[in-house]
């Protein structure tokens, strides 16, 4: 796994001064790259009040929106609906001060990822964007394919690879 992040110490915990101003983190990666661990992890090493605010009401993954009784089930009309619906917790989250605001969508181009930092931005959090993986490497993507939870198909994840920006 490689990652770009940055602002934490090296244990991973977020002290006070990295926590003023806010963060916020986009994740980026191909679906099965390992962006949920890497945040269940992170997340895990913070102290108690940041662990238990964060899964409460700082979390964001469209992905969440497409279980239906404990399966998940996607839908691609839904997909835009849902993206805005995350975006929207997600804005919503950064007005209430949450101290610690998480995106974990795949974010594989600029585009897709442009209105959550800037929305952080705005709301005077600090940006670390962390991507997961090598999305260009035939390597990860075959075991993006084959580890994912969502049934997404190498041949897919590769549509997905070639779509991804270096930004």
């Amino acid at each position: 796994m490689s990652e770009q992040s940055a602002d934490v110490s090296s244990t991973g915990v977020l002290d006070k001064a990295q926590m003023s101003p806010r963060l916020a983190i986009i994740m980026r990666g191909l679906p099965g790259s390992g962006k949920s661990h890497w945040v269940e992890e992170f997340v895990a090493s913070q102290p108690i009040e940041i662990r238990s605010r964060v899964f409460g009401s700082g979390y964001f993954s469209t992905d969440n929106y497409f279980y239906r009784n404990g399966q998940y089930q996607f839908d691609a009309r839904r997909l835009s609906e849902y993206h805005q619906k995350n975006l929207a917790g997600f804005i919503q989250a950064l007005s209430e001060r949450e101290p610690l605001v998480i995106c974990d969508n795949t974010n594989l181009a600029q585009w897709e990822s442009i209105a959550y930092e800037t929305a952080a931005r705005s709301h005077g959090y600090q940006v670390r964007l962390v991507l997961i993986g090598s999305p260009e490497s035939p390597e990860h993507q075959a075991l993006c394919a084959k580890r994912n939870r969502h049934g997404v198909p190498l041949a897919q994840i590769e549509r997905m690879a070639n779509q991804f920006e270096n930004f």
